[in-house]
């Protein structure tokens, strides 16, 4: 089932607590047990396969965002950087996140069938800072094949505000199909 179901659910209740008003974008974060979150991100089955597709059905980009418990850096990404109204309605309008605990037991489907752990998948995926953020392409046809094989992007450990938008801009532009690293597309329009 597509994530409107939480999006439909959640919105009365941000609504309600004045933090959404019409036509106003007021991001909160979410804590839990693990640490933070969005009511945005997806909420799913850990199937990416799945959520790859429901994402394009959706328009929108896919992406996995990696965290864990402690991380001082996950806890500004998920208060400042994706609070700030600029950030949250550009990333929220393109792409669909999903966010897994570096060291988290449950279990995950990869692009190619295998399901593991989520600290197997980190491991598997070379995923060694927090935050990292991997990007995977939006054609139809998405090879079965390991995440770490298929991505198109990977944003390691925390960016400043402005190369965090840029990293979602260098994505959603499709920057990396000819080949131009986030860094060098960076040096280029941080001037323009």
């Amino acid at each position: 089932m597509p994530n409107t179901r939480r999006s439909l659910l959640a919105a009365p209740l941000l609504a309600g607590a004045g933090l959404l008003a019409p036509g106003v974008l007021r991001p909160e974060p979410v804590r839990t047990d693990h640490g933070w979150t969005q009511s945005w991100f997806l909420d799913t089955f850990l199937r990416l396969p799945e959520d790859l597709a429901e994402a394009r059905a959706n328009g929108k980009r896919f992406a996995v965002v990696f965290d864990q418990r402690g991380c001082p850096y996950c806890v500004e990404m998920h208060t400042k950087h994706l609070v700030d109204p600029e950030i949250a309605a550009y990333v929220r309008e393109r792409f669909a996140l999903i966010q897994l605990d570096l060291h988290g037991s449950r279990e995950v489907q990869d692009f190619d069938g295998a399901t593991m752990e989520e600290k197997a998948l980190a491991r598997r995926w070379r995923v060694r800072f927090t935050p990292t953020i991997v990007f995977f392409p939006d054609s139809e046809a998405v090879p079965q094949a390991p995440g770490h094989e298929i991505e198109v992007a990977r944003m390691h450990g925390l960016l400043k505000p402005d190369q965090f938008l840029g990293m979602f801009r260098y994505v959603a532009d499709k920057a990396y199909a000819d080949g131009t690293p986030f860094t060098a597309w960076w040096s280029r329009h941080a001037r323009g």
